[in-house]
């Protein structure tokens, strides 16, 4: 793979052109339409409008938990545990959300130093407590403990914050709740919103289906690295962060169809790509994990498989292991250089200068990112997570 200078993916962001909180009606956000080269600006309500009649969009619809979570020591020191992922009773998200009674969890840790190793933080939540203890230091495991007869993700949501992005520098307030959340969030456990799925009401997904075209949700459990900024020159050397997905054979089979497929989000077009990369792997070997490493695609290849090929191996796989949902973890790290087996279009918001993201949206359009970027700024749109949005449309994608 060649060197990838991450300062020929950046630009000048202004501070004020970052949403700090979202329009009071979603569907009212600004639109970019590009396509092949051309741009138009309209309104997210009329997406139904610009897209191809075959399209079939798929959605990401995991659920953002209140990860962020503040204990309060004796000597009135706060300590912040922000959750990352599950370590037991299981590793899967959606299993240790129902967890009883105890858990443990991969965090980041606010004023870590105030926390000694082995002691424990109390916090009562009415008739329910959580007690939070600190077993490693090192790997930021934090075993928590709390009332019998609920779950994980009832105590989660009685004391937690909504984990709002870094880059809003604001406490969350009530409305978070409901805004930092998609309408069709379904499966717990994402630590960030796919926020190219925010600005979708139950009108536009109305829209869609009277216009005939299909949609499908999928599951990738957004992690905290999505804001992990390219701190390497060579962007091609940045770690990627893995993340858990969860496909069912309805999506596969929905991908058979060879229609126009669109992601909503960077995040399920991570998650499509990677069931490619998941196929080819089983075409060496019936019995690979589904576990999509960010080299992956970029290995000396003698031969592979068609799009139809790979995604019918993973449905063999299925069919042997008795399967109806696939759950897996995908690092997958698309960028510049990259060739894109199943998507064809894409709706995303505006991503940060120098970002894995804006890699992404340069891989799938080339130099034209620029232009986009260009014309977002000089028409007063506005950016990240609660920002306006873009349906991209390049042309059609090698298979």
């Amino acid at each position: 793979m060649k060197e990838l200078n991450i300062n020929d993916f950046t630009y000048e962001l202004p501070a004020g052109r970052i949403a700090l909180y979202p329009l009071d009606q979603r569907d009212q956000s600004k639109l970019l339409v590009y396509q092949k080269g051309s741009i138009a600006h309209k309104q997210f309500s009329s997406l139904a409008d610009f897209l191809p009649h075959n399209a079939t969009l798929f959605f990401n619809d995991t659920k953002v938990i209140p990860a962020r979570l503040h204990f309060t020591k004796d000597t009135g020191a706060t300590i912040e545990v922000f959750l990352l992922h599950p370590v037991s009773p299981s590793t899967l998200v959606v299993e240790a959300m129902q967890a009883q009674e105890k858990s443990v969890w991969k965090c980041t840790i606010g004023n870590l130093k105030r926390w000694a190793e082995g002691t424990s933080l109390q916090k009562e939540l009415g008739s329910l407590a959580v007690t939070a203890s600190l077993v490693n230091r090192e790997e930021g495991l934090v075993e928590f403990l709390w009332t019998p007869g609920v779950s994980f993700a009832e105590i989660i949501s009685r004391s937690g914050e909504t984990p709002l992005p870094p880059y809003l520098k604001r406490k969350p307030d009530v409305s978070d709740r409901d805004r930092y959340q998609t309408v069709y969030a379904h499966y717990e456990g994402a630590v960030a919103a796919p926020t190219a799925g925010l600005h979708f009401t139950n009108n536009v997904l109305q829209t869609l289906k009277a216009k005939g075209i299909e949609t499908d949700y999928l599951t990738l459990h957004v992690s905290a690295g999505t804001f992990q900024p390219v701190k390497v020159q060579n962007a091609v050397e940045h770690p990627m962060h893995t993340e858990q997905v969860l496909i069912s054979r309805n999506n596969l089979e929905n991908l058979l169809k060879n229609r126009f497929i669109i992601p909503v989000g960077t995040t399920s077009m991570r998650t499509l790509e990677s069931i490619y990369w998941f196929g080819v792997k089983l075409k060496k070997n019936h019995e690979a994990i589904f576990s999509i490493q960010q080299n992956d695609p970029y290995q000396n290849y003698t031969s592979l498989p068609s799009t139809e090929e790979a995604l019918q191996e993973v449905i063999r796989y299925m069919e042997r292991k008795q399967l109806d949902i696939l759950t897996g973890e995908t690092s997958i790290y698309i960028m510049p250089g990259y060739t894109f087996r199943i998507c064809r279009g894409l709706i995303t918001n505006f991503h940060q200068p120098g970002s894995t993201l804006i890699l992404l949206v340069a891989a799938f359009v080339g130099d034209d990112w620029k232009n986009i970027y260009h014309e977002a700024l000089a028409n007063d749109y506005r950016f990240l997570s609660y920002g306006d949005s873009s349906l991209l449309l390049p042309g059609r994608m090698e298979n």
